[in-house]
């Protein structure tokens, strides 16, 4: 029987260059989408899929990471003063329970393989998740977040689990690349890898979209790999190691992915992430049509 997915590695030493200057001071993982932080947003599909443990990966200067995982008692007492109770329950709702994170430190930003194995001796001897914090996810007709989607993959197929969508053809070149085995519909067998290929050679239009099951076997893996594109150890090479003895299987994510690293990317996610909140929609569309009906 395959051991139960309980923590997940959020990588979070980047530092933002694609949505300077806002990330100058401010961590990329901490810009609001609405009225939560992006990471926030992660954490919370976390939890939703049954996550118990949290690692951060971090770097120099996302000291506001730990906080804001943290109590914050003069917040808390001035909202409980105020009779603001509705707010004091929503942030403890958000809360970790007590020892449900940890963080580590990336030295130097050595790629995303280097960051997830820095988190070997938290994660230990089980499988666990990998969950990009630039990518924010919604539920298709599935009603599952993408993480979810994967934990439900390894639990019927075991071994690593890599979640995927569809981009168009002349986009391929930008992404990581996976080719198709055995398909079994929601789900299929992994029987190839590519990072970036040049355009024209991808062997399908299906990205990796920054949701894994990883066995724990990557992390000696990831020890000895080397560097590969940009100097940069890279968790896509060490997963091509690994599927040399384990198995791989990829998810068709039905929901929605937005890469919030990016301008426009964070732009869409606001509007997607506010439109999809009854409490926010009906006035916020009534803006949305307005802005529209003005170019």
């Amino acid at each position: 029987m395959s051991k139960r997915i309980r923590k997940a590695v959020f990588p979070v030493a980047g530092l933002g260059t694609r949505v300077l200057p806002a990330t100058k001071t401010i961590p990329k993982e901490m810009l609001t989408v609405v009225d939560r932080p992006v990471l926030q947003h992660c954490v919370d599909e976390a939890r939703e899929a049954g996550i118990e443990h949290f690692v951060f990966v971090t770097g120099r200067n996302k000291a506001v990471i730990e906080d804001h995982f943290d109590m914050s008692y003069e917040l808390e007492d001035t909202l409980q003063k105020r009779g603001k109770t509705k707010e004091y329950a929503a942030l403890m709702a958000d809360l970790p329970a007590a020892g449900a994170t940890s963080f580590t430190r990336q030295q130097a930003p050595l790629g995303l393989g280097h960051a997830v194995w820095c988190a070997r001796d938290i994660i230990g001897d089980e499988p666990f998740a990998v969950m990009l914090p630039d990518m924010i996810t919604l539920p298709g007709k599935r009603g599952t977040k993408c993480i979810g989607q994967c934990i439900e993959a390894y639990e019927k197929h075991a071994g690593n689990i890599i979640a995927v969508e569809e981009v168009p053809p002349q986009d391929t070149h930008m992404y990581g690349i996976v080719s198709v085995g055995q398909d079994h519909g929601h789900t299929f067998e992994i029987n190839g890898m590519i990072e970036k290929p040049p355009q024209g050679t991808a062997p399908s239009n299906l990205i990796i979209s920054g949701r894994y099951i990883l066995e724990p076997q990557i992390f000696d893996i990831l020890a000895n790999v080397g560097k590969g594109a940009g100097g940069e150890i890279q968790l896509t090479d060490g997963m091509k190691e690994l599927a040399k003895s384990r198995g791989f299987y990829g998810v068709r994510f039905d929901g929605k992915t937005y890469d919030t690293g990016s301008k426009v990317g964070f732009l869409a996610a606001n509007v997607a992430f506010a439109m999809a909140r009854d409490d926010i929609r009906p006035g916020f569309l009534t803006e949305l049509q307005k802005i529209v009906g003005s170019l």
